[in-house]
């Protein structure tokens, strides 16, 4: 009987290590990187509440502008989505993992980083379930890349970097009181368009760059001269509007700033095809800024929304409007 109530109790123990196995199994299966007894801050943001680690160590963003902004403040990720509209910073993508492009980042490489935590902006809510499972998640809300510098400094605070958050756009201010010192002609009218393969925009005062225009105190044309409300009713993009090559006359000014960027080599080699095919439009060719060789072909960064986006635009500024 004393044999039998030992084997009894042996099997027990036995059964129970065995199912503790495999719930603590499961458990890591789920969050990968989620441990006890780790410091946290509770932060909240687009899809809810997270507590970020106050000792991360292996960030990864899922998109642009937390890639660059996290950099910004100091911050090597260890995996970030790749595109064309980040070409710019090839090099700061040495020893980082790609792990997708932008808008498709690929579960299976952000799970191989062992995140321990993962940013992005609310664009990814139908992946957040699946990555906040992988590690603590922060998504910032962002309705339009206008938004940018609301989004950086959410993200400087979320991380403890305010100090160094708000020294880079001090300095940014910086640079643009310099640009506007250095200006000749202050109500210069600066268009901004875009040339996709199917069409032709205009951005508008509101847009990334639109900002970082009036941050400089430069005027835009009366076509592109509309805020994010009036351009969402008027548009339904709070960000810029489409023309016809019959109303190209919309995207003059004193100084054009265009530019072509898709996705994918296919898209750029038709948006290309549609610029060649503007610029011998005889409409085209009349704009006081074509007859005066001021219009300037500028990268894809200029519809970016990170600070070191809106670094390199200031670069442009410089380059181009001071003599």
């Amino acid at each position: 009987m004393k044999g039998f109530t030992y084997w009894l109790r042996f099997g027990t123990v036995i059964l129970c290590s065995l199912l503790l196995t495999v719930a603590c199994y499961r458990g890591n299966s789920i969050r990968v990187n989620q441990t006890t007894n780790v410091s946290c801050r509770n932060v909240g943001h687009a899809a809810g509440t997270t507590c970020i680690p106050e000792k991360f160590t292996r960030l990864v963003n899922i998109d642009d502008a937390s890639f660059e902004n996290a950099l910004a403040l100091g911050i090597k990720p260890v995996g970030a989505v790749l595109s064309d509209f980040n070409s710019y910073l090839q090099e700061q993508f040495v020893g980082v993992e790609n792990i997708g492009k932008a808008g498709e980042p690929n579960l299976e490489s952000i799970l191989a980083t062992k995140p321990d935590l993962i940013l992005g902006t609310d664009y990814q809510q139908s992946i957040y379930s699946h990555i906040s499972e992988m590690a603590p998640t922060v998504l910032f809300k962002s309705e339009h890349s206008g938004l940018w510098k609301d989004v950086f400094q959410k993200m400087s605070v979320a991380l403890d970097k305010k100090e160094v958050g708000q020294q880079v756009i001090d300095k940014y201010y910086r640079r643009l009181k310099d640009l506007k010192q250095k200006i000749n002609n202050p109500s210069l009218k600066v268009s901004v368009v875009r040339v996709y393969p199917d069409r032709i925009n205009l951005y508008l005062r509101d847009s990334f760059c639109g900002t970082i225009l009036q941050d400089a105190g430069l005027s835009r044309p009366e076509s592109q001269n509309f805020t994010a409300i009036e351009a969402e009713k008027l548009f339904n993009n709070p960000i810029q509007m489409s023309i016809s090559n019959e109303l190209v006359e919309k995207a003059d000014g004193d100084v054009i700033f265009i530019w072509t960027a898709e996705n994918n080599s296919q898209g750029n080699e038709r948006a290309k095809n549609k610029l060649e095919q503007l610029t011998r439009n005889p409409l085209w060719q009349n704009l006081k800024a074509v007859k005066q060789n001021k219009v300037y072909l500028v990268p894809s960064y200029w519809i970016g929304s990170g600070i070191l986006a809106a670094n390199a635009i200031i670069d442009d500024l410089f380059k181009y409007l001071v003599k």
